[in-house]
């Protein structure tokens, strides 16, 4: 097996809002939420669905990685109810071996409402459900061993369970990769994330927010002497600048696409990993992965949602 991922098994609710919806609600634009059951029901009831689909950061890129052809697979926590069928099944469609065997638990399987405003700009709510009670004994060690790299999210960690499950997944890794996921979660576990970055992972993903938050830097030019100082991989997005892969002392660029008809930026992060993996796994240089990544973002803020079929 190529890449097996390990994450959040969410599945997106997508509706369109204006800002003035956000700041009623007092949300942050461009940010993730945690919130209980009753809160993400009380803000759907106001809501139109646009489009309901099975989702996830590290699924999202999974399932990218699949339609390139990879055998890939993939673990996350649901339960034995419709959404949890549903997540299953639209798994096994894009042909991701599915390794985790559902059973009734006492939360909901994962929900995540992205909220599109005008500008295309995507904020979050997440009912974390079951997901967020993943745990060492929902790993599959042999699925793990069998891969030559390993996909965690950001979003997943948390101190107890699934961080026992994360160091159960790193430890019987051949190879390691993650994404920081969400400025909110590089806040919440900065400690434990620069940890993660300096001395357990092969490569980071991150948008240009996220790996200046954990470093604390005042400009990029710091970021570029902190990642040649780690000499693991570290790989950030820049919006509509040039994204950027750092490598020991080797720095490569790639200029972002440009005159797009940008729609939702939801699975731009996802999509650009599941590119550069996509090299990466396949054994191609540094400068094609990152342009495997920029074209895969491209075509997918260019639609609703995270999945580009």
């Amino acid at each position: 097996m190529k890449v097996i991922g390990i994450g959040n098994a969410i599945v997106d609710v997508i509706c369109k809002v204006s800002d003035d919806f956000l700041s009623t609600n007092k949300l942050t634009k461009s940010t993730m939420k945690l919130v209980d059951e009753k809160e993400f029901k009380k803000l759907l009831s106001n809501l139109k669905i646009e489009k309901t689909i099975a989702g996830g950061s590290v699924a999202n890129s999974i399932v990218g990685l699949a339609q390139f052809g990879n055998k890939v697979g993939f673990i996350g926590k649901i339960n034995d109810d419709d959404l949890g069928n549903k997540y299953e099944e639209s798994l096994k469609k894009e042909k991701v071996e599915y390794f985790y065997k559902k059973k009734k638990e006492k939360l909901s399987t994962g929900t995540c409402l992205i909220l599109i405003t005008p500008d295309s700009e995507r904020t979050m709510c997440t009912f974390l459900g079951t997901a967020g009670k993943i745990n060492e004994n929902d790993v599959d060690i042999g699925a793990i061993e069998k891969s030559k790299l390993t996909f965690l999210e950001g979003y997943l960690w948390d101190e107890g369970d699934p961080k026992k499950a994360f160091d159960k997944a790193i430890k019987n890794s051949k190879k390691v990769a993650m994404s920081l996921s969400d400025v909110f979660c590089v806040e919440r576990h900065k400690p434990h994330f620069l940890d993660l970055v300096k001395n357990k992972l092969n490569i980071t993903f991150a948008n240009q927010n996220e790996i200046m938050s954990l470093i604390n830097a005042k400009n990029f030019n710091e970021v570029i002497t902190f990642a040649k100082q780690v000499g693991k991989l570290i790989v950030v997005t820049r919006g509509e600048k040039p994204s950027i892969a750092i490598n020991r002392s080797e720095v490569y660029e790639c200029l972002s696409k440009q005159n797009l008809k940008i729609v939702d930026l939801t699975g731009a992060g996802d999509l650009f990993a599941a590119g550069f993996l996509q090299g990466y796994v396949n054994n191609l240089t540094i400068e094609d992965s990152l342009q495997m990544g920029t074209d895969m973002a491209a075509k997918i803020i260019q639609k609703i949602g995270a999945r580009l079929n």
